[in-house]
């Protein structure tokens, strides 16, 4: 049998504060919507003024549905960077209902989820979601729920979920960082 312990249980807190949110919905064109993906897909902070291409995209009536329910998920993402989670929820609720089979609306609310100390059961729901509606950002995917296993007391199957995002993106460095963190043991 294998035993698996953590080196530091309070890592993975900082963890969930540092992932990504970022499995934005493509638009295309040169719209408001499109540049509100753009501001999406870009690493580090938002602000108010690429919000602004967002809600401006939203108040237009002629965005198809597919553009309409990128463009929640994508403003979902950019107020999440804010640290305006429940507003960010309230957008990827809005994507889900509008159309179910969203995926990075599912990883996106995950990922928001895990921001609170309770978050861990319900984003191990949305990552299993997001996973089997085949989400772009797999990788993104199981390193959230990874942190949602860990934060459920799952410390084994975090550790393999860690692997698998490893696996799935090996450039990106925060799974290998979080699997320095366990040491397994044969018993």
């Amino acid at each position: 049998m294998t035993r698996f312990k953590l080196a530091t249980w309070g890592a993975f807190a900082a963890a969930a504060a540092a992932a990504p949110a970022s499995a934005g919905v493509v638009v295309i064109g040169n719209s408001n919507a499109r540049l509100c993906y753009e501001a999406a897909e870009l690493s580090g902070p938002a602000s108010t003024s690429m919000l602004a291409h967002c809600d401006e995209a939203l108040a237009d009536q002629s965005l198809i549905l597919r553009d309409l329910v990128a463009t929640f998920v994508n403003r979902g993402i950019l107020r999440l960077r804010m640290n305006r989670t429940e507003a960010a929820i309230a957008d990827f609720d809005t994507a889900i209902a509008r159309d179910p089979g969203e995926a990075e609306a599912y990883l996106n609310k995950g990922m928001a989820l895990l921001r609170s100390d309770t978050g861990g059961r319900e984003a191990l729901a949305l990552f299993d979601t997001a996973l089997a509606k085949r989400t772009r950002k797999p990788a993104i995917a199981y390193y959230g729920r990874a942190i949602a296993h860990e934060m459920t007391g799952n410390v084994r199957q975090a550790y393999f979920d860690y692997q698998k995002a490893s696996l799935l993106d090996p450039k990106w460095p925060l799974p290998q960082t979080e699997l320095v963190r366990f040491s397994v043991q044969a018993r």
